[in-house]
């Protein structure tokens, strides 16, 4: 009698070699052994819809049945995945580990357990082994077949057309029909026929690798990638839906994520019956709630979702394995379950070190006598017989697309191959920080835009402000979007992603630099109306209440990252950021390079609009930031007052029509920031802001605004300004004598003292030249105090002053806690406005890699620096920032050798405590990076900063 045919296992059918390894288990173990006791039956469908038995003793805990699947699999990443049944009470969940079998499988004969992915990573990068990537594209084709993973018609269709590439091959009208008639991709697949026909016709000559790693690509991209949901309602008995992913607790109604939590901000999971609780970190800077609380459709449902996201967490979060608790001896109190197996870094850890990922699995491969008509290629829902591998082992349907660029982690020897893949020419990372540049730009002039977009809506405006920003607005932002486009098609050529035989002759970006130039100049008019709209909005904004609060809610959106009438300046921002980039263009050309004629001509071109435009942008900057002070300080109105902003429209007009107005003296911003003051309680915290005309000082107030409560004016006129040092005993103090009062300060630093001295008496000398003795305070409600030296360092300041008037606190404000006035308070620094203008040259975007002090590893990050703060992003495509971080008192180093970071490009940003790594792809790159936060993180005396601003020799 014949022997029957053994099954092979998929890790045979991939033609790899046995006893690779499985998931949980060190390299050298082997499974634990078999508990006695009866054995049962076990029944697991996979992910390619096949069905094995597993015999297994039914005392045996959840881990061995586990293991016999990982190892029939041949897979030793086996900890993204779990297997999934349907309990008692008819609710889907994951076999406990720790727990044995048969308590929680009642009844094996007639239950099926599902072999599926369990914990879902962002990036498809962190799966190391080509079995588990292949694995995750056949949960991805689940999850669209059974409704799991939704997106939008386009996403859809594109999804379903790269599996029937991968699965038939290049576009056959009639076969391609026929095939998607017979198999069903996703739900409703008939509706859309035509536009999956359509983006399949556009796969030609795509392999199933190439296909599968487009399947991978988009899917993890989706909002719904890996998302289980779990039914609730809110206090409120509104319906939502409870989701958990690596980065903490999601909230949906419907399909649509309405809330996150992330990890870091969730204090405790608990639930109590019905109740699932999630207790959050206190945030004085959020008006959530410090406990939030869902009611779900029973206790069972709460912990079945509780359990998964203690998993969660534990496995994205954690080092290694928590370790159980010990038992109590006589009482217990709540769940005794927890995580059992590897974390991903431990995952990650092991593989990288053990011998198996050097044994490549089988890419499959067509016979010369299968083409794609006979649809043996990798992807289909059944084991088909594909060609023989090279070796003469049957390859299988589950053999994996090798995604080298994107499906593993890049070594070193890796980078280097991809950085001589890419164009390493300096003129090329210029044109690419154009690019990323250019983005962020389009970005803020949106913001623009949905402004516009209020002010229609809400008609809280007058006519001529909506007019005047569509007017000149509008062709800006068309203007930049038609040449963002250009610029990406020429980086897409110059890096060969598209049309790459005529890669050559696209190897340049001054003819497109010198062709949009001369088109921006003819929206110069347009660009000199904008100083116009600040000054409208500022009116209008005086006149109506309801603007003003409108202004207000834009600014609290995450999308309006820095203040509105910042946005409403980029345009002439920008044109300094050609003509640096421009600069380094030319510097870098030889005169023989073909480039340079017409790098030349646009410089020469964006610097004449710049030299035109130069005196309305110094106006208007000083104009925006005296606008934002005002914000901050209570106890002050006048800093733009109406009758200010009719002088400023004069001087102005003055600056660009060389009209006589131009000699009026106007109010100029100097710097602000900490000194201490000296009174009868000793050294005290104060903020102090320099004008051309005055010097005020500030306490922070103890209200619900952050705002800073002004003290008191030391007019400028006649003050003589000495150190004192030796005279109070105090480091790196100073003396203020005016002629009614003397003030006693003291710098965080030597190098703050010789920058505030500096500073004020050149603001001594203006007000000398401009203003005479003042005979208008600016403070409204402190008149000047004649106050000897004596009488100063002896005055009281009783903190009850800050929260006890409220007459200049009628319009409250929200919380401004993230202004660079708080920072420098924060802090004890300073900032000048020629660091503002320097800052707003020193921009920059673009993708880094992001370390902390003490993880292991990198998450790319588009970052932009904008500011003084770096503002994190997904992608370039979000709208709104993540999180942000100031960079004022940042110190930014190159690490040590001591701190083990041996990768190339990399900066170091420190305060204090709190350290940030990050990689920069190039040696451009890195400088640039390392140039601009320099700017931020080291202020620099004025004199030094002025003189080395020369005009450029084209």
């Amino acid at each position: 009698m014949a022997e029957p045919e053994q099954r092979q296992s998929a890790g045979q059918r991939l033609g790899a070699q046995e006893s690779l390894g499985i998931s949980t288990l060190e390299h050298g173990h082997r499974p634990p052994a078999m508990p006695p006791g009866r054995r049962i039956s076990v029944r697991v469908h996979m992910l390619d819809d096949t069905e094995e038995v597993f015999e297994v003793s039914q005392r045996a805990p959840g881990k061995v049945l586990f293991d016999m699947v990982c190892t029939h699999l041949n897979l030793i990443e086996g900890d993204y995945f779990g297997l999934e049944f349907q309990n008692q009470h008819k609710m889907t969940v994951w076999l406990d580990l720790l727990k044995p079998i048969v308590k929680q499988i009642t009844r094996p004969k007639n239950m099926i357990l599902r072999f599926m992915v369990k914990f879902f990573p962002p990036d498809q990068a962190q799966l190391l082994e080509e079995l588990t990537r292949y694995l995750f594209a056949l949960q991805i084709k689940y999850d669209l077949a059974c409704g799991h993973l939704t997106c939008n018609e386009s996403s859809a269709a594109l999804l379903v057309s790269h599996i029937v590439q991968s699965e038939i091959g290049d576009f056959d009208e009639i076969q391609s029909r026929q095939h998607l008639l017979y198999n069903k991709y996703i739900p409703e697949q008939d509706a859309l026929l035509d536009k999956i026909l359509e983006c399949h016709r556009k796969h030609a000559g795509q392999t199933p690798a190439e296909s599968d790693y487009q399947l991978l690509e988009i899917a993890r991209r989706l909002e719904m990638y890996g998302i289980r949901l779990h039914p609730a309602k809110d206090r409120e008995n509104t319906k939502l839906n409870l989701a958990v992913a690596h980065t903490g607790i999601l909230v949906f109604q419907g399909h649509t994520k309405i809330n996150a939590f992330n990890w870091s901000k969730v204090r405790k999971l608990s639930f109590k019956r019905k109740r699932f609780l999630i207790k959050l970190r206190p945030d004085l800077n959020s008006a959530c709630q410090d406990t939030l609380e869902f009611l779900m459709a029973s206790r069972d449902c709460c912990k079945v979702f509780w359990k998964i996201c203690v998993e969660y967490h534990a496995f994205f979060r954690l080092f290694e394995e928590p370790k159980p608790k010990p038992k109590p001896v006589l009482f217990t109190r709540g769940s005794s379950f927890r995580f059992s197996g590897r974390t991903q870094k431990q995952v990650i850890d092991y593989v990288k070190d053990s011998e198996f990922k050097k044994i490549p699995f089988e890419s499959p491969r067509l016979s010369d006598s299968s083409g794609a008509s006979q649809g043996l290629v990798n992807g289909q829902r059944q084991a088909l017989t594909p060609g023989p591998s090279p070796d003469g082992r049957q390859p299988s349907p589950l053999t994996s697309p090798l995604l080298n660029d994107a499906g593993c982690v890049r070594t070193d020897d890796e980078d280097e191959l991809r950085r001589k893949r890419f164009p390493t020419d300096k003129a090329y990372f210029i044109a690419k920080e154009l690019l990323t540049t250019e983005r962020t730009y389009l970005k803020d002039l949106e913001v623009i835009t949905s402004f516009q977009s209020l002010l229609e809506k809400e008609e809280a405006a007058p006519d001529s402000l909506g007019s005047m920003v569509s007017a000149n607005y509008d062709p800006l932002h068309k203007f930049h979007a038609d040449f963002l486009k250009e610029v990406e098609q020429r980086l897409a050529l110059w890096e060969g992603r598209s049309n790459a035989h005529m890669k050559g002759d696209h190897q340049l970006i001054g003819d497109i630099m010198l062709k949009n130039i001369q088109g921006l100049k003819q929206l110069s008019a347009h660009l000199q109306k904008l100083s116009e709209v600040l000054l409208e909005l500022e009116r209008a904004c005086r006149a109506s209440r309801r603007l003003e609060v409108l202004c207000r809610d834009l600014e609290l959106q995450k999308v309006c990252y820095l203040p509105l009438n910042v946005f409403l300046l980029r345009p002439l921002h920008r044109l300094m950021h050609y003509k640096q980039l421009l600069e380094r263009l030319c510097k870098h050309y030889p005169a023989t390079h073909v480039d340079f004629r017409d790098s030349r001509a646009a410089l020469a071109d964006v610097s004449e609009m710049v030299a035109q435009l130069h005196g309305t942008m110094i106006k208007m900057e000083n104009f925006q930031k005296l606008l934002e002070l005002r914000k901050d300080l209570v106890g002050i109105d006048n800093l733009a007052a109406p009758g200010r902003v009719m002088v400023w429209l004069l001087e102005i007009i003055a600056i660009t029509h060389d009209s006589p107005f131009r000699l009026l003296c106007f109010k100029e911003f100097i710097r602000l920031g900490c000194l201490s003051k000296l009174s009868a309680k000793g050294l005290q915290q104060r903020m102090f802001f320099l004008f051309n005309d005055v010097l005020l000082y500030t306490s922070r107030g103890m209200t619900a605004s952050n705002q800073f409560k002004v003290h008191g004016q030391l007019p400028l006129y006649g003050m003589t300004i000495r150190e004192s040092e030796d005279e109070w005993g105090v480091p790196n103090s100073f003396t203020l004598f005016g002629q009614r009062q003397s003030v006693v300060v003291a710098a965080s630093s030597a190098s703050e003292m010789d920058k505030w001295i500096e500073d004020i008496k050149m603001a001594i000398d203006l007000s000398e030249k401009c203003n005479g003795p003042s005979s208008n305070p600016l403070a409204s409600g402190i008149p000047p105090q004649a106050k000897s030296l004596e009488d100063s360092a002896l005055e009281q300041e009783s903190e009850d002053d800050l929260s006890a008037s409220r007459t200049s606190l009628e319009r409250q404000v929200p919380h401004r806690g993230n202004t660079t006035v708080h920072v420098c308070w924060h802090r004890n620094t300073s900032v000048s406005m020629v660091d503002f203008s320097l800052a707003v040259e020193n921009q920059l975007s673009g993708n880094l890699l992001r370390k902390f002090k003490n993880s292991n590893g990198w998450q790319k990050l588009w970052v932009v620096f904008t500011n003084f703060s770096l503002f994190f992003y997904k992608t370039h495509q979000d709208n709104s920032p993540l999180a942000s971080l100031p960079l004022l008192g940042y110190s930014v180093t190159i690490p040590s050798e001591s701190e083990n970071i041996h990768k190339d490009y990399v900066f170091k940003l420190h305060f204090k405590s709190h350290v940030y790594y990050f990689r920069s792809e190039s040696e451009y790159s890195f400088e640039r990076w390392m140039e601009v936060i320099r700017s931020a993180t080291t202020s620099a005396c004025r004199t030094r900063i002025l003189s080395r601003k020369e005009s450029h020799p084209y």
